[in-house]
């Protein structure tokens, strides 16, 4: 019942950037922005030090090799979090709004509509999206799992209990997300900056043993780093992107505070407070090369070691709520833009559009996390299989990002995109880096990646071609309604709303309407609901009479809006439209059933993929958020 078009808006303009102010201020903002944004990224000190020092890379944890890998920590922080993702391309904001659907859709408005290179940009995008899905929900597991992990470093003999531990946490948390997060978010931001805090403190205490290693933020470390082990030294980047992990969820949440608060909370907190973690473990190795086994907690005081399991683990909670918080709010921008099915989506905020909770999405995500927690079993394992689909999504963002400054940044692009060059560059180490470790367990985000792209291509496929079948067949309606009145059926009381997207199509309902009940209402509408490529409609309504009592009407949403079409038409008396009355409307909808054909459209599996797909789907007026006691849904079968 709804298409996607564009809307002609200078959105996506550098330095137009959504949400940044009002009564909350800019304080509260960025502390909501720490407790939010930057969970994903600040729990990764937990793993990836060790990681980079585990058997997998062949590292020996002498001067040279420690400082090289913190040079190379340090400066893929600077260079692909604080330079590309805060610096530059969450100046690439969708009318506020950022991540890669809304990145997509600003790339795809820059080039001619229907072109070649605008399809291939949705299709990098979607590859992309369903890239950092499948990214997403390794996070909750190996980030819950790393912080359950110091019980062996306190107490070896409760090896056994991580795991169950470690599954009890994830349930809890999916089975709460029912309830919203508006009132634990209230307590986010202060545990996530009693986190930073508390790793900062514990760096400056560990570098303060081995000063030596505030060295490492020289590059010629990291240069010498490559120099002694060839191109052998590339792989590291498989665990060095372990750093780097969550600057992709940065500007995807950057509608929720606003581009300036997540900048002052990343320069002048987060990135120092990481750092100074870094270098304190990388000191404690350089002190005690054992340490390598887990450096973060062993750098942490025995009496504290116990608090800090606690703390960790609140922080990686926060990090994976985030995290499904972003599925979410990913979903539904797929959804409003005719990527994936219909779904119920429930609101757990009456004053916050974003708070939503998706169950099918939850579900499904708690399945996958605890599945990969039950299969891997330790964080080192999950470890190989992070960062293939990171880098890979990075690099799709650097593609995006080079095309939206050629077309609207016509200043900024004689910087950006030689900088896009070197960002290319080191996304292609990463994803070769990554890419070695297919076999030990990179294949998972790979193959979930590739099914979830194949899902959402065959729905959008899908549904042109069941739009196609039902624009061939159907009747148009400039010569119908003429031939229609002149010998009119029974004209009763009321508005009749049919739902269609093919506006100059009369609807199936419609003509089953007349079939079966042989009247016409005195009012006729013809609705028509658009989804926009941008996240917010600001022309919402237009109506046109068509005379004797039809109308045509189209209601516009934002991809990051919820379609509520009662609401939207009760407004249109606003403006001097039509009125509607709630108790004298009656929706009309027809309900397809799709037939897969070998002889047409799709391969037969991916058309029976879709009939199994829309069979499934949430209806329509559901959807749209239409009252079952107000709506008559008729059948009709269309083959594809």
């Amino acid at each position: 019942m709804s298409k996607t078009s564009s809307s002609n808006t200078n959105a996506g303009q550098p330095g137009v950037h959504g949400h940044g102010g009002g009564k909350v201020g800019l304080a509260g903002l960025v502390v909501g922005a720490i407790g939010v944004v930057f969970g994903d990224i600040g729990t990764s000190p937990l793993y990836t030090i060790k990681e980079a020092f585990s058997g997998h890379y062949g590292l020996i944890a002498d001067h040279d090799t420690v400082l090289g890998v913190l040079s190379l920590v340090f400066w893929s922080l600077m260079m692909v979090v604080t330079l590309k993702y805060v610096t530059i391309i969450m100046r690439a904001d969708n009318e506020g709004e950022g991540g890669i659907m809304a990145l997509m859709a600003l790339a795809q408005r820059s080039l001619p509509k229907g072109s070649k290179s605008a399809y291939l940009v949705g299709i990098l995008g979607i590859f992309g999206a369903s890239l950092f899905f499948a990214d997403g929900v390794i996070t909750p597991a190996i980030s819950v799992l790393s912080a359950v992990e110091g019980l062996e470093v306190v107490a070896p003999q409760l090896h056994n209990w991580i795991v169950p531990i470690t599954v009890l946490v994830l349930v809890s948390l999916f089975a709460t997300q029912r309830y919203g997060t508006a009132k634990v978010g209230r307590v986010f931001g202060p545990i996530t900056v009693i986190w930073f805090i508390t790793l900062a403190v514990l760096g400056v205490v560990n570098i303060l043993h081995e000063p030596e290693v505030l060295q490492a933020i020289n590059p010629i470390w990291a240069a010498y780093f490559f120099f002694d082990y060839s191109w052998h030294g590339v792989f590291i980047l498989g665990a060095v992107v372990l750093a780097v992990t969550g600057g992709e969820a940065i500007y995807t949440d950057m509608g929720h505070f606003g581009a300036r608060p997540i900048r002052l909370g990343w320069y002048w907190f987060v990135l120092p407070s990481l750092m100074l973690n870094y270098l304190g473990q990388g000191a404690l190795v350089l002190e005690n090369p054992l340490a390598v086994k887990n450096p973060f907690y062993i750098g942490v005081p025995e009496w504290g070691r116990y608090p800090m399991i606690v703390l960790a683990t609140a922080a990686t909670v926060i990090a994976s709520q985030a995290v499904i918080t972003g599925g979410f709010s990913v979903a539904r921008q797929a959804m409003q833009l005719g990527y994936i099915p219909r779904m119920h989506v429930k609101h757990t905020s009456s004053s916050t559009e974003g708070q939503i909770y998706i169950p099918g999405i939850n579900w499904m995500m708690m399945v996958i996390v605890i599945g990969l927690v039950l299969s891997f079993r330790s964080s080192s394992a999950l470890a190989t299989a992070y960062g293939i689909s990171v880098s890979a999504t990075m690099l799709i963002d650097t593609l995006l990002l080079a095309i939206v400054a050629r077309a609207l940044w016509p200043r900024a692009r004689r910087w950006v995109l030689p900088l896009c060059v070197l960002f290319l560059v080191g996304d292609i180490a990463f994803v070769i880096a990554n890419g070695a470790k297919i076999l030990q367990g990179g294949w998972f985000p790979v193959v979930l990646g590739i099914a979830l792209f194949t899902l959402l291509r065959t729905w959008r496929r899908g549904r042109e071609l069941l739009s196609a079948e039902i624009r061939k067949e159907g009747i148009q309606l400039d010569t119908f309604l003429p031939g229609l009145m002149l010998a009119p059926p029974v004209r009763v009381q009321g508005t009749a709303v049919f739902l269609t997207a093919q506006t100059g199509v009369v609807p199936h309902a419609m003509l089953h309407n007349l079939k079966h009940n042989k009247v016409l209402h005195e009012r006729n509408v013809f609705l028509t609901v658009e989804t926009l490529t941008v996240p917010y409609s600001h022309k919402r309504l237009r109506i046109d009479e068509i005379g004797e009592g039809f109308y045509r009407v189209v209601l516009r949403f934002g991809f990051m809006e919820t379609p509520d079409v009662p609401l939207g038409l009760m407004r249109s008396c606003d403006n001097g439209g039509i009125y509607f009355d709630p108790m004298d409307t009656t929706y009309f909808a027809s309900r397809e059933t799709v037939v897969a054909s070998a002889r047409r459209g799709m391969p037969i599996w991916r058309d029976k993929l879709f009939a199994l797909m829309h069979r499934n789907a949430a209806s329509a007026t559901g959807f749209f958020r239409i009252p079952g006691n107000r709506l008559v849904e008729l059948g009709s079968q269309v083959e594809i």
